[in-house]
């Protein structure tokens, strides 16, 4: 990818993100996002992108002051104050990926919660997929406001 392309590609999410309609309806209206993204599958998959490196920074940063030597701090707080910074920084990004969270998402919920549940401390590496996916999933409806359904 050429840095024409990189900046183009940036613009068409950014226009994305300032466009308040549905995926669908904003990928048919904001110039050149069809030129730039083979569909709207391929959007979602750049915006899931971006929303990942939005995360990862913000709890890679605030695990990362808890495991100070002069600090105390709990996992679960520091991981749910990053997640929801970066809702609060990026709540357009988080309402396109919520929206469209099955489909072409699938996957990449599936990584986030795997993912949450590590960070936060709430599972180990060594549980299959299927326990990490469930307890990062059940941790994500809480940091929504959301009960998750009991299994």
């Amino acid at each position: 990818m050429s840095w024409n392309d990189y900046y183009r590609r940036r613009d068409v999410i950014d226009a994305v993100l300032a466009h308040p309609g549905a995926i669908g309806e904003t990928f048919t209206q904001v110039p050149d996002a069809a030129a730039v993204f083979a569909d709207t599958d391929e959007l979602l998959l750049a915006l899931d992108h971006k929303w990942t490196q939005q995360l990862t920074a913000r709890i890679g940063l605030a695990l990362s002051e808890i495991d100070r030597p002069d600090t105390e701090g709990d996992r679960v707080d520091a991981v749910s104050a990053a997640w929801r910074r970066a809702v609060a920084e990026n709540p357009a990004l988080r309402r396109i990926l919520d929206e469209n969270s099955g489909g072409v998402l699938a996957d990449a919920t599936a990584r986030e919660h795997r993912m949450l549940a590590l960070a936060a401390g709430l599972a180990e590496f060594t549980e299959p997929n299927e326990v990490l996916e469930r307890v990062g999933g059940a941790f994500a409806a809480l940091l929504r406001g959301r009960v998750p359904a009991a299994a």
